[in-house]
């Protein structure tokens, strides 16, 4: 066998039917869609939820469960090992110098502190937020966690 005698199947390929092309085409005119109708125009797209009228699943099922989505807090996590990285030599930590460093995008989402890593400098911390093992962390290494309302 070699490579220019390769050949695909009998029967396996396939050429793509070109709609609208003509009536000799054997698909012009309405190029399959039938006459007239919603399914016709141009544009069309099926919902995929509906059923022909009948009353949907969706709104056959009853409701279940519970979710906190809309309620939820959304806030911008910073860890501590971060915090080291960037205020090694300690002093205080406020929203504007998180921003000024890149570790918060927002001055408008709320910040929340995490304890991923470890601290030896001790520093004073303004957050809306802290986890406990922050707060514990940051104590044990003489700092402050300062809760902002």
């Amino acid at each position: 066998m070699l490579l220019n005698n390769l050949a695909p199947a009998a029967g396996s390929v396939r050429t793509n039917t070109r709609k609208g092309r003509g009536t000799a085409a054997g698909k012009g005119r309405t190029a399959g869609r039938g006459h007239k109708g919603q399914k016709s125009r141009s544009g069309y797209k099926s919902n995929p939820t509906f059923e022909g009228g009948q009353m949907p699943i969706h709104r056959r099922l009853p409701k279940r469960g519970f979710s906190n989505y809309g309620f939820r807090n959304i806030y911008q996590v910073v860890n501590l090992k971060r915090l080291v990285e960037v205020f090694g030599s300690g002093g205080d930590v406020t929203l504007e110098k998180l921003l000024e460093n890149g570790l918060v995008k927002k001055a408008s989402v709320p910040v929340k502190l995490l304890g991923d890593g470890e601290i030896s400098v001790a520093l004073n911390i303004h957050v809306h937020a802290a986890s406990q093992s922050a707060i514990e962390k940051v104590k044990a290494a003489g700092g402050e966690v300062h809760l902002i309302c």
